[in-house]
């Protein structure tokens, strides 16, 4: 497996969901950089399972063990290595699916392409809970960032075809920012917290599940950051935020919209500001052309599937017997994954801006 990224400051993701445990080691972190392990926690408790109804009971602090990197709470330059313990495992739950793979997970073909060796239990090293390791990447590589001016923050775009305000792309308070960012059930529009709940509830009375968007916005980056052809602002974010299981879709600006639009409408015309820097009057490219940063909001949506554990009876194969067969899932599985991906989308934002902003050397 692969799950190393990175060419600045590099992550390796290691561990599985029911394994001793799961976590991440950091390598390229400038040296002499204060980390708040409070504001870290934080975002770990956002993340992290049991706190909600529309996430699984299962309940963990993931509270990280740091074992390297840090020397009273400030980076050394060592590679930073952070170990999250896994207690509330139920690893037999999860015995029929050896043979009997869930339809929509990666169970089958894991097995394919690990000849049957892949962990199971809980997804393994396929799991959702790995991304623990990302946020705590990310809580600390946001903290980097924001003593350079730049926020970020994400909030559920929608769940269940029911949608929240989007964000203004021209103009992005950063006190909403930091209020979203540091919220459970992340949303501009407090009152579609309600429907949104109730189309969870339903789906999980129903033994189903629904899915969702993430919007995430990034301001403060200055205009010029990003490498065409392949090391582009959207190649890198798309890059970190693919490796979010059950991620299936990210766009930036009007993303697919831009299809429909024509140009006249599309793009976005400059100006001087009062302060002589360029900026543009609409934002429909989410803040990159080319590849490169303009310096207006950084706008990228993340579409999420609905998650695939569900307890209604799927059709499914035996692979021991080779017939046709019947799967009901057991286990504690989150009926909606969208509230919990809004802190992994951040973090996964921050990291890839924070490599952004050192290529184009302005740490």
């Amino acid at each position: 497996m692969s799950s190393t990224w990175g060419e600045r400051v590099k992550i390796s993701i290691f561990g599985e969901s029911h394994g001793e445990g799961l976590g991440v080691v950091i390598d390229g972190l400038p040296a002499g950089e204060a980390v708040d392990m409070q504001e870290v926690l934080l975002q770990m408790g956002r993340r992290a399972p049991g706190h909600d109804k529309t996430a699984t009971p299962r309940k963990e602090s993931d509270t990280p063990e740091i074992l390297s990197g840090l020397l009273q709470d400030t980076t050394t330059g060592a590679p930073l290595c952070a170990v999250i313990r896994n207690h509330n495992t139920r690893s037999g739950d999860y015995g029929n699916l050896v043979v009997r793979p869930r339809p929509g997970h990666s169970d089958y073909t894991a097995a394919v392409r690990y000849h049957r060796h892949n962990d199971i239990r809980g997804g393994g090293h396929f799991s959702g809970r790995i991304t623990a390791g990302i946020v705590f990447a990310g809580a600390v590589c946001r903290q980097i960032l924001l003593r350079r001016g730049v926020e970020i923050g994400a909030h559920i775009y929608a769940i269940a075809g029911i949608h929240d305000t989007p964000f203004d792309g021209v103009s992005v308070p950063q006190e909403l920012l930091r209020r979203l960012n540091r919220s459970r059930f992340a949303l501009i529009d407090s009152q579609q917290e309600a429907p949104m709940r109730a189309a969870v509830e339903e789906a999980r009375m129903s033994l189903d599940s629904v899915g969702g968007i993430v919007e995430c916005a990034v301001t403060g980056l200055p205009a010029g950051l990003g490498s065409p052809m392949f090391g582009g602002v959207e190649n890198v974010l798309s890059s970190l935020l693919f490796g979010i299981p059950a991620v299936k879709g990210v766009e930036f600006g009007a993303g697919f919209g831009a299809a429909s639009m024509r140009g006249s409408r599309h793009n976005d015309p400059f100006y001087y500001d009062a302060t002589g820097a360029v900026r543009t009057r609409t934002n429909h490219a989410g803040g990159i052309l080319g590849g490169i940063t303009t310096g207006m909001p950084l706008i990228v949506r993340t579409a999420v599937k609905p998650t695939a554990s569900i307890s209604q009876p799927q059709h499914t194969v035996d692979l021991e017997t080779g017939q046709d067969a019947i799967l009901e899932v057991r286990g504690r599985h989150d009926p909606c994954i969208v509230p919990r991906a809004v802190p992994v989308v951040e973090a996964a934002t921050a990291l890839g801006v924070l490599n952004l902003m050192m290529e184009g050397n302005q740490l």
